[in-house]
């Protein structure tokens, strides 16, 4: 299955990814060999970036964290193909534009079914690609729009119990771990995926929250770099725990919601 990264923080920080250990799980010490992608927000804008290749071989990531952008809300896919070819097209994060601020969807797991389920028709987002995860995305988005023909900034309850219903709905056709974000925060919904053993079960994604002071150089652990401006607080979910820390397991079905550095809400779907 593929893996999934979020870090929010309170002020914009570096996440450097290109020789550390969740680069690796890309073709080095795991399977995840079909493609890797970035999506760090920039107030209502995010910059983009995907390439259909292992993360461990990858220049394009080497330079991206050599270049060191930062971010309070980042968000990161590593691939391993189960459904669509490896192409750019298939490539997550996934970004549309709604409401005059772009949203960015990354998913893992099987989702069967989903294209002959009525539940999950696209209208007005279509895929581009072929994946049922890029599907899942649109049919959100499709949830969310009356949303925001009503307001601008639709509010965050109202967010919430859309995407709540949409992942309740989503778990019933296979392991449904997904990362949104729609530049005001980011919501982690965790559920199954293959565990070392080759079962299918929870947790699927876990979650470490951190604080350092000014004094500090710094926060490092197994594939993410963290630089702090002032006292820095910081909240990360993550398929697989990166570091010794101690990680928490989300429960099958919970939501986490991440916003300025911490989880701001936490609630079973």
């Amino acid at each position: 299955m593929c893996e999934l990264l979020a870090v929010a923080s309170l002020y914009p920080t570096t996440v450097r990814l290109s020789l550390d250990e969740l680069a690796r799980h890309g073709g080095e010490t795991g399977p995840h060999v079909d493609g890797w992608g970035i999506a760090l927000a920039d107030e209502r804008d995010v910059f983009v970036h995907r390439a259909p290749e292992p993360a461990a071989q990858s220049r394009w990531l080497r330079f991206l964290g050599d270049a060191h952008p930062r971010s309070a809300l980042t968000l990161v896919h590593i691939r391993k193909a189960t459904v669509g070819d490896r192409r750019l097209c298939n490539t997550q994060p996934f970004v549309r534009e709604l409401g005059g601020r772009m949203h960015v969807f990354a998913h893992n797991g099987t989702l069967k079914g989903l294209d002959s389920d009525g539940r999950f028709v696209t209208r007005r987002f279509r895929p581009v690609g072929e994946t049922d995860s890029e599907q899942a995305f649109c049919a959100l988005l499709d949830r969310l729009a009356p949303l925001y023909e009503q307001a601008d900034s639709p509010a965050l309850d109202d967010r919430l119990a859309c995407i709540a219903g949409f992942a309740r709905e989503l778990a019933g056709l296979g392991p449904a771990n997904f990362l949104y974000g729609d530049g005001d925060m980011i919501v982690a919904h965790a559920h199954r995926r293959t565990q070392p053993d080759g079962t299918i079960r929870a947790p699927g994604l876990h979650l470490l929250c951190r604080t350092c002071a000014a004094a500090e150089d710094g926060m490092s652990l197994s594939g993410v770099e963290l630089a702090p401006e002032g006292r820095q607080n910081v909240a990360l979910v993550s398929s697989v725990p990166l570091s010794a820390e101690p990680w928490e397991a989300l429960a099958e079905g919970e939501i986490a919601v991440l916003r300025e550095g911490r989880v701001e809400r936490r609630f079973v779907a």
